[in-house]
This record gives C-alpha cells, structure tokens and sequence, in this order.
C-alpha cells in the first residue's frame, strides 16, 4: 500500500474515531504540500467541520496526534488553519525506492478486464497525412498507450475514408491528365502522389469556374438572385459547391465516376484499387516513422451502408420517425439539441446512418466496453448527438463512447488547406524537426567523434521527441500553434529537455557502474531535493490513472517535464552521486537517479517517445 493509499485509508478511520464521523475516502481533499510549508502531504480539513462541530484548526490539530500516534508512516504534523501538513517517514521512502528499483511494472493497474477501442488517424485516401493528422494520431496512440497502462484491453484502430467525391476527384484528374504516370515513374512518396492530383483537380476546377463567372449563365443568375456590383466576388465565394452540383463540366464527371463506383464499374473500381493501393503504402510508411500500428482497419467503403436496419428496427419501436418526404429523423431536444436525419428521404445513409451501425459491429465484433473516437473539435456537435442516439436506442455500449476532442494545430505561418495544396505533409514535418534537431546538436558539437549512422539515429530520436512532446504537452482542447523551431529547445518545456535527464541519468550510471543496493536502507536524512524526486516518482501511477480517465495524454507529458526538472535541480544541487560523502549516500543516490530513468523511460514510452543513449 503506497502512501496515498495509507491516507485515505486511515483519515476516515481517524475521523470514526475522533467524531463518530462516517467519511468516504471519496470525500477528502489530499495534496502534496506546498513547499512554503513544512510537510510531505496535506490533509484539507474543512468539510469535516460541520459534521465534527469543530474549528478545521481544531479537527487538523487533533487529527494530526491521533495520526502520529496509530500511523508509522508519519512523524510529525503542523497545522496551517484548516491544513493538516502530514511528514513521511525516511524509512518508507527508502523502503519505496528499494522496491521500485525491481518493480518493472511500476506505473501499471491491475487488468479490470474491460476493453476499450480507440479510433484514431481516420484519413481520406485523396492526399496524404498532415500536421493535423499528426496530432490525432498522437492524441490517440498516446491514449491508447495510458489506458493500457491503466489495466484496459485496447484495440486500436483506424476507418479508412476511402470513398466518396474528393476520392472521385483525385481519381479522374489522375485519369484525364496523368498520362499514365505512377509515383515510381515520378520518384514521389505514393500517398504524395496521389495527394498531387488532388490539388490538380482544384486548380483545374478554379480555372472552369472562373471562366463560367463570365459567361452568360452566370451574368442571368446574378440579375436572377439580384447581386449588387459591389457583392457579386462574396457571392461565387459562397456559390462554389452549387456551382460544382449544377454547372461543372469536371463535377458532373466526378459526380458520374462516384454513381459508376457505386455500380461497381469495373474499370472505375480497377482504377480506385489502384491509387487507394499507392496511397495505403504511402500512410504505412509514415505511420512506420512515427512509430504507430493498428490493431484492426475499417473501410468506409465497408461500413457506408451500416445503420440502415438499426434505423428501421428503431423507427418500428418509434426512437425515430417519418418526415412526410420518408426522411428519417429524431429528436434529441431532451438532450438540448435539435431534431437530427438519420436516413435520407430516398432511404441513403447519411454519416450518422454508418457511425451508428459501425459502432454496433465493433461491439459484437470485439465487445469493447469503451469507445474512444479522436476527432477534432469540429466535430463535437456530431458525436453528442451519436451517443445521444446510441443511448436512445439502449445500446449496452452507448455510455462507454467518449469523443476525444481536439482543436485545430497550425504552424506560426498560419491556417493550412488541402484543397489549395499549402496543407504541411506528416513526412515533410518529421524531416524538418529531425533537421532542426541536427542543426542544433552540430552546432554545440554534442556529438563529434560519434559515428555518423548513430547520429542519425540520435537526431531522428530528438527530432520525434521534440514532435510529439510539443504537440502532446498542450490540453487536446485548445488550438495550438507548433513550431519546429522551438520545439527543440534544450531549455524549455520540450522533449529534448525531457530527454536530456534521463541521458544524463545514464551518464551518472554508466560512470558508477555497480553499487550496493542493500545500502540504501542505511541512509539517513533523506535531503529536499531527494525528497522532491521520490514524491514525484511515486506520484506516477496517480497520473497514469487520472489520465486514463480524463482521455488526456498531457497529463503525462506536464509530469514527464516535472519529473526532468527535478532531476536537473536535483543534479545541481550539490548533492553528487558519483562523489557522494558515505556509500550509503552515493546507494541511495544511484538508486535514485535509476528509478528517475526508469521513470522517464516508462512515461515517455507513454508519449511515444525514445530517451536515447547520449545526446
């Protein structure tokens, strides 16, 4: 039983005693103590003080002897008004650190044996992964990777949007001015390739539609809907997509290439087979170099005609209803939201038609009790009113959805569009901070006379862990501006920083090399800084768990930078390890300094983040 366990077990016990006062240990208010104060942790009294009828002073004061006198763990107490300052025990901390060293699952739950999915990355096959992706992807596979550590079975996996108009446009430029080029043809990532085509079709379209604005259709559809002068470039701004539904050559032939694939038109599914094919060997590689997998993959072109007969089981039973033109609908304004279509009055899905049914094959496919999806913040409306209609509907599985939101990630240059190809590629970004990492490190010569193929290796690793720490450091919920310069401060709030510690962890070690660990037991007054870094490291099962339960991966990366930063102010504290004053000191600092790395290494691990060998 670890020190907070000890807290909350005997504070209520204390409490029955004391006051005949029955306190759940969900109740009380414990916090490491500020270091103002004397004390390692603080008991807040003031909600006992009602029941008790006592000052919080009073209650803290006298809580504090029964404590010190039924509790070994503790030594002394102060009082700070309603504080209760409580003072551990050198012998548990040391007794923690020796049993710490050989525990390699530290950080771990127990298994609950429930199984949670995760659904994370989710791109469109019609260009490759960029800096937003990158940030879902990391969002996710960090979260995957806490609430496994959390005593969660987790699947991970990805719906492939490999259907639809913008995949349709990618395809028929490639089909109408590709002329038969391929990215091997063209020495271009696959994924890339495809993207490129993308961006053509638009560029080609931009072109169509501009000429149209001059001609005579457009000239009567402006006197039609009265534009004024000074308004007619707002309205073919806002006129785009009708344009595309009623006028263009080139939407009416992706329009016509979509009906085909959904005939199942051979030449169109050869042809959709065949760049989905470049683009899916493109992603597997990125995903390679950020160091991420799936567990299972779903297509869309799998799951868009899902959820039909869940809808028609639902209407029978009156969840939905009719609309006079047979759309299907429901309300959902006891959850304070709108009246939301689930079918089309033409009986085609719409994307909560696929999510709703999607979600029931899971379940029966894989009986995940939780299911997380990783989608920006734009999305938010969407997946309220999904679990809404999934808890209408009375799935088991309705009130175990969670939607892990996200705001948008831009660079210091701004806002990114696919459409207009300004959009920073997932591989173009990790080559840059990989760069920006070799830049810095040659230009301080930290690691001349290293061979070249293990610097590389060091600078991908600092380059990944300045990537991922900075994106993953900010609170999934707020827009964040990432940039690659300042990721790779040594200085800062960065992954470098973070890797740094645990480097120079290694160092400390490699250079010690073998001490007694029995040793440990006889060291006496155990110095702040020491103490500081043993609270912090026992404190880490506490953050895997909190942040298995708020989905936020942040929570890990704040205390990995806590954690670094311990260990620097603890590395210049005087307080050497190597040159230690008795060998039970230089013991018990050894010990230390390995379980910080350890620590690091294992919380890191959680981000997705290597420490390597030197830096």
């Amino acid at each position: 039983m670890n020190i907070l366990d000890i807290i909350y077990d005997k504070v209520p016990k204390a409490l029955k005693a004391l006051y005949d006062m029955d306190m759940g240990s969900e109740n009380l208010i414990i916090n490491v103590t500020k270091k103002e104060f004397e004390g390692d942790y603080t008991v807040v009294t003031f909600p006992f003080s009602k029941q008790a009828k006592k000052r919080p002073d009073q209650i803290a004061e006298e809580l504090g002897v029964y404590l010190i006198e039924n509790v070994e763990e503790f030594t002394k107490f102060n009082v700070i008004k309603g504080f209760l300052n409580l003072s551990v025990s050198d012998e548990y901390w040391k007794t923690f650190l020796a049993d710490v060293l050989t525990n390699e699952t530290f950080g771990e739950s127990k298994k609950n044996g429930k199984k949670a999915l995760v659904e994370f990355s989710s791109p469109n096959t019609n260009k490759p992964l960029h800096l937003g992706h990158i940030r879902n992807i990391l969002l996710g596979w960090s979260t995957a990777k806490i609430l496994e550590k959390a005593g969660n079975d987790v699947v991970k996996t990805q719906i492939i949007n490999d259907r639809g108009i913008a995949i349709c446009k990618s395809m028929l430029a490639w089909q109408k001015f590709g002329e038969g080029k391929t990215p091997q043809s063209e020495g271009i990532k696959s994924d890339h390739f495809v993207g490129q085509w993308y961006v053509f079709f638009e560029t080609k379209f931009k072109v169509e539609y501009a000429k149209w604005q001059e001609s005579d259709a457009a000239k009567s559809l402006l006197k039609e809907k009265e534009v004024k002068e000074e308004n007619v470039i707002e309205f073919f701004k806002k006129y785009k997509n009708e344009y595309f539904n009623k006028y263009s050559q080139l939407g009416a032939e992706a329009k016509a290439m979509l009906l085909k694939w959904e005939d199942n038109d051979k030449e169109v599914k050869d042809l959709w087979n065949k760049m989905n094919g470049w683009v899916y060997e493109g992603f597997e590689t990125t995903y390679k170099n950020l160091g991420v997998h799936f567990d299972t993959l779903y297509y869309e072109s799998d799951t868009y005609l899902l959820g039909k007969d869940i809808i028609n089981e639902g209407l029978e039973k009156g969840t939905f209803y009719k609309k006079e033109d047979g759309s299907v609908w429901i309300d959902l304004e006891s959850e304070k939201m709108d009246h939301k279509l689930v079918l089309r009055s033409d009986g085609t899905s719409v994307y909560m038609t696929q999510d709703i049914g999607t979600a029931k094959v899971r379940y029966e496919e894989l009986g995940t009790e939780k299911m997380i999806y990783v989608v920006a913040d734009e999305q938010n409306y969407h997946f309220k009113a999904l679990f809404a209609i999934l808890d209408k509907l009375g799935e088991p599985f309705a009130k175990g959805c969670h939607h892990l939101s996200y705001g948008m990630v831009n660079l210091p240059s701004g806002k990114m569009k696919s459409r207009e190809g300004t959009v920073v590629d997932a591989d173009d970004l990790m080559a840059e901070v990989i760069k920006e990492a070799s830049d810095a490190a040659t230009e301080i010569g930290a690691l001349a006379g290293i061979p070249k193929e293990e610097q590389e290796e060091i600078f991908r690793q600092i380059g990944l862990a300045a990537l991922k720490f900075f994106i993953i450091k900010v609170n999934p919920k707020k827009s964040m501006i990432f940039n690659p310069a300042e990721s790779v401060d040594m200085q800062g709030q960065t992954g470098p920083y973070v890797q740094n510690a645990g480097v120079r962890c290694r160092s400390i070690l490699r250079k010690l090399g073998e001490y007694d660990k029995g040793l440990i037991a006889q060291y006496s007054d155990i110095k702040e800084p020491e103490k500081e870094l043993l609270q912090l490291i026992h404190s880490y099962p506490e953050v895997v768990r909190d942040a298995a339960e708020d989905y936020d991966p942040s929570h890990v990366a704040n205390y990995c930078y806590a954690l670094a930063k311990n260990f620097h102010k603890f590395f210049n504290s005087g307080l050497s390890v190597i040159r230690a004053e008795t060998e039970d000191a230089k013991s018990f600092r050894a010990a230390l300094t390995e379980s910080t790395l350890n620590t690091l290494a294992s919380s890191m691990d959680l981000l997705g983040i290597d420490i390597p060998e030197r830096m």
